[in-house]
């Protein structure tokens, strides 16, 4: 039996398999990537995955729930 057959390089990727598209942000809850990033990633160079991946981090206060009562009022 050939093992060459069973190995594959996986593409990396931050998806934490929690795939919902925040309404306004347009970013997935989950990993923080835009629907157009989640689209095209398998098409992207390696090098262009990391710099997204890189940037991630920052875009999740964006995603941020508000709290309701008074908190949820203050802008």
């Amino acid at each position: 039996m050939n093992d060459e057959v069973w190995k594959r390089d996986e593409i990396e990727s931050p998806c934490v398999k929690i795939c919902v598209i925040h309404p306004e942000a347009r970013l997935c809850v989950g990993c923080h990537r835009s629907v157009d990033e989640i689209a095209a990633w398998s098409r992207m160079a390696p090098e262009t995955r990391r710099q997204i991946m890189a940037e991630l981090s920052a875009r999740a206060p964006l995603l941020a729930k508000r709290r309701g009562g008074r908190a949820g009022r203050r802008g």
